[in-house]
């Protein structure tokens, strides 16, 4: 992904407790999706509650005030809103920058409006087609992510399109082949990124059983396995990776292989450098505030508006007491976002 933010000097420092900018906004647009991913609980949400456009609206003071710059639309599915047009065309008139994580099934039916309003995609995929539909449990929907990219690039030639490929049991030996995939649905480039099993993110109530983590963490014997293809890829894609369409670097591709290792207890944990709860916000359909997915909620902007939620008490002491590279939920993260670095990294999971 390629983000120009050009004023980093101008945030707060990390270890600040107030913050005074907010660089990057994500907002949870739609509650449901529209695949049935073995990895993810989210499309098991009853219902289909979808974020309020005048609830967005009423920020518009405060997304001038925090200077938010970049704003990531996610979900479940942002194209399930019924007023997807109007959020979009609310963001651009405050001049930022919208990032788009979709499941690429609405795209071809969405996309005009996609190429109209969007400035960057990013589609899950899940690896070569038989296996990426398997994981989805979608009929089809590989071509229809196909076809959904061929609309886009027919409105808007030039649109960034980027693949996401989440590293679990189901795909871990096809790593070289999702690369082939991304190549032949016509994407600018492709990250990965190892599942999460730990979270009570995406939708879990409650962290997940051992038996439920060990269908998608990979066993003890699976390991060597995926470090054997992540080498491969290193050396097949070595121009790739040199050129950023595979937008990991080694030591980071690598650090998928260490994240399944420290689930089965054979490492220590280790937290990526991240300074999300410093630069950015992620704002669930009900105006909940969270520091990034993975943390608890700190503040809500349907009593307050977004400065004071980002700088209520809790979110204040939360800035206080974070270490980073101590935290139990940081040490299991399987994303980061380090603001310094944002032209090198796509922004955190759906």
């Amino acid at each position: 992904m390629s983000v120009d933010f050009d004023q980093a000097s101008s945030l707060v420092a990390a270890n600040s407790s107030k913050l005074r900018s907010l660089p990057i906004l994500l907002l949870n647009v739609h509650e449901n999706c529209n695949c049935r991913c073995l990895m993810c609980d989210i499309w098991k949400r009853p219902g289909g509650s979808e974020l309020n456009l005048d609830s967005l609206t009423r920020m518009r003071d405060s997304l001038h005030a925090l200077g938010v710059r970049h704003v990531v639309l996610t979900g479940g599915e942002p194209l399930l809103h019924t007023r997807f047009e109007d959020l979009c065309g609310f963001l651009k008139e405050q001049k930022v920058r919208i990032t788009l994580l979709t499941t690429g099934l609405l795209l071809q039916k969405r996309a005009e409006s996609v190429a109209a309003w969007v400035d960057e995609v990013i589609i899950s995929l899940d690896g070569p087609e038989a296996v990426h539909d398997s994981i989805r449990r979608v009929k089809r929907g590989f071509e229809l992510t196909r076809r959904g990219i061929l609309a886009v690039r027919h409105y808007r030639p030039a649109m960034q399109i980027q693949a996401r490929s989440t590293v679990q049991r189901r795909n871990f030996q096809f790593l070289r082949e999702t690369v082939a995939a991304a190549k032949q649905l016509q994407f600018d480039s492709i990250s990965f990124l190892a599942a999460d099993v730990t979270s009570e993110a995406f939708n879990r109530e409650l962290v997940w059983p051992g038996e439920r983590q060990s269908e998608i963490a990979l066993a003890a014997s699976e390991i060597a396995i995926l470090e054997n293809e992540i080498e491969s890829l290193i050396d097949q894609y070595y121009n790739e990776i040199a050129d950023c369409y595979v937008l990991e670097s080694p030591e980071k591709l690598r650090r998928i292989v260490r994240h399944f290792r420290e689930h089965l207890g054979e490492l220590s944990p280790k937290a990526p450098t991240c300074n999300a709860p410093w630069v950015s916000a992620v704002m669930e359909i009900d105006g909940s505030i969270r520091p990034c997915f993975f943390h608890r909620v700190v503040g809500n902007v349907q009593r307050d508006t977004l400065e004071r939620a980002i700088n209520s008490p809790d979110a204040v002491r939360f800035r206080q007491t974070l270490d980073v590279a101590q935290d139990p939920t940081c040490q299991r993260c399987v994303c980061s976002l380090n603001y310094q670095n944002m032209r090198s990294q796509p922004p955190p999971a759906d």
